[in-house]
């Protein structure tokens, strides 16, 4: 009886630690203090980069990925982040499972989700990276990327 009570116990904490590291985040829609991504055509980016002389970060997901649910619900959310990125660059996110986010997933040959690429207007890649970063991580990359 007390094994079953132990066990019964750790699995409780182990669902209540899942649940608090998988948000749940709608990609459809951006948090007002959050990095603010454009929801047009990949073409649309590439002409607003053209127009603005701003380089292009394209974040690619998967909805069932828990660090793009991460990526989404701490990072892109943080102010100082967003801050940069909305000043420095034409923000874009895809589902690399869907459409225009499954070709440039195929033309950029990502392996995996979360992918953060850093593209200028003609669509040549700078950088990619994959996986989860903190805002710390992302501000760093982001601020290396547009020296």
């Amino acid at each position: 009886m007390k094994t079953t009570l132990i066990s019964t116990v750790a699995v409780i904490a182990l669902l209540a630690v899942y649940a608090f590291n998988n948000p749940r985040p709608d990609f459809t829609t951006d948090k007002p203090e959050g990095i603010q991504f454009l929801r047009g055509s990949w073409d649309e980016a590439l002409q607003l980069a053209k127009k603005e002389n701003k380089l292009i970060f394209l974040d690619i997901y998967a909805t069932w990925c828990g660090p793009c649910k991460r990526l989404k619900e701490y990072t892109f959310s943080n102010k100082e982040v967003a801050n940069f990125y909305n000043a420095n660059f034409i923000n874009i996110t895809l589902d690399g499972e869907q459409d225009e986010g499954a070709a440039l997933a195929s033309r950029y040959g990502l392996t995996g989700y979360p992918s953060l690429l850093f593209i200028y207007a003609k669509g040549n890649l700078i950088q990619l990276t994959s996986g989860y970063m903190d805002p710390a991580q992302l501000l760093q990359t982001g601020k290396s990327v547009s020296k």
